[in-house]
């Protein structure tokens, strides 16, 4: 078992399964950047927000200078920026407590071979999106706008050339730094691909599914849904660019449009967008959603809600008809997992995670919709609320016991059974 030091893990609750809590006799440690709460409030919050219970206590080791990682501290050259701060907060991390293990589940992959070869830790990962992708890469060479490549740099061919260059170099360090790691667990196959291109390690590398806690869902009934009034659309995901509100919104103006145009067809329909803001940056953006919502006339058939509790997230989860997610290239997608598990009619992303893992076929029955652009979200949208009741709800049915294989249980296990080799290089 672990010795006295016990094991160090990045803040992210979900990354310490309950089972290894029970297994292991030794301290579990988490480091944190928060400020100004205590590890009980902490705990407190993960239960409130998330549903997450710990069987045992953790202890919090408290981080001073975690400024250093924050986007907003380099506007411009982030990836790089925030790589190199993570090193130093890293140094922070070894200075206040030195870990016999040392897990990262938060995406700083530099410090890998700072706890290795300064620390002298066994270190693993669990990698819920790599910090740079071939799909990154590929979108700067062919000069197409992104969130992460606006369009002034997409426009200039000097100003793209200059960028591959800086992201191929950042890419070679990347992979050198995770390579340093003696066990890779990453959250989907479309996780696999790219840091399997990137890391180099495949003898060390494996899909762990992240633990979604599917189970407190499955009492949201499910039934019929002919006799509805009003169908709402719900969307669950941090207010971020990436997870492109914005397209939601605009293929919601759509449907309306389009069923406003067809005479019997329009009936009550809502939009709910579900989300947490970490900082004044989400909050703007939120703003910004709003002002766009009144200037597509649809401010009043979109609700916001911010920061809710989980029991709120069930209620509206409970009345919705439908679950929209628009992330392109989502790593893997917990709250597409958690709309199926409640019996929604998932509408995702056509990549990443979504496709390849979750809106998949089971038993060669159906269990959601995917879709790409506004045209193609808007169709589908209202090809769906078309459908009989009885085909809505047996896809819905699909979908609910389909996500089984993502449950908190599942990736206990997997967690466990990865982790084996690694525990038992502490032992000796």
């Amino acid at each position: 078992m672990l010795n006295e030091q016990g094991t160090a893990v990045p803040l992210s609750l979900f990354s310490i399964p309950t089972a290894m809590l029970v297994a292991v006799e030794r301290e579990c440690s988490v480091y944190t950047g928060d400020q100004g709460v205590t590890g009980q409030q902490i705990l407190d919050g993960a239960r409130r927000r998330f549903n997450i219970v710990l069987p045992r206590s953790v202890q919090f080791v408290f981080l001073r200078h975690r400024l250093l990682v924050e986007p907003s501290l380099f506007p411009h050259f982030t990836l790089l920026g925030q790589s190199v701060g993570s090193i130093f907060l890293g140094w922070e991390a070894l200075t206040e407590f030195v870990p016999d293990l040392y897990i990262d589940s938060m995406g700083y992959a530099f410090t890998l071979p700072l706890f290795r070869y300064l620390g002298g830790c066994s270190v693993g990962s669990y990698v819920h999106y790599p910090t740079i992708s071939t799909d990154m890469l590929s979108a700067v060479r062919e000069r197409n706008p992104r969130f992460n490549n606006p369009n002034f740099v997409s426009n200039s061919l000097f100003l793209s050339a200059f960028k591959v260059v800086y992201y191929c170099l950042f890419a070679l360090l990347y992979g050198m730094a995770g390579s340093c790691s003696d066990l890779i667990m990453v959250n989907s196959s479309w996780t696999l691909e790219h840091i399997l291109s990137l890391w180099r390690a495949p003898n060390r590398t494996l899909v762990v599914y992240p633990p979604c806690d599917v189970s407190a869902f499955l009492d949201i009934p499910m039934e019929e849904d002919g006799d509805k009034k009003c169908h709402s659309i719900v969307s669950i995901g941090q207010f971020r660019p990436e997870k492109d509100h914005q397209l939601q919104i605009r293929a919601f103006k759509k449907v309306l449009d389009r069923r406003r145009e067809e005479a019997g067809r329009m009936g009550e329909l809502k939009l709910v967008l579900i989300g947490g803001c970490r900082n004044q940056q989400d909050e703007d953006r939120v703003l910004m959603l709003r002002g766009l919502c009144q200037e597509l006339g649809v401010a009043d058939r979109v609700e916001f809600k911010l920061n809710i509790s989980f029991e709120e997230l069930k209620r509206e989860m409970g009345e919705a008809t439908i679950g929209l997610h628009t992330m392109w290239n989502e790593h893997f997608g917990i709250g597409v997992v958690e709309c199926m598990a409640a019996g929604k009619v998932i509408l995702a992303h056509k990549s990443g995670g979504p496709k390849l893992d979750i809106v998949v076929p089971f038993g060669g029955d159906q269990t959601g919709f995917l879709a790409q652009d506004e045209d193609s979200y808007s169709e589908t949208i209202d090809r769906i609320l078309s459908l009989p009741p009885s085909i809505r709800l047996q896809i819905r049915r699909n979908a609910r016991q389909s996500v089984a294989r993502f449950s908190d249980q599942e990736f206990d296990a997997s967690f466990l059974a990865a982790m084996e080799p690694l525990m038992g290089t502490l032992e000796r």
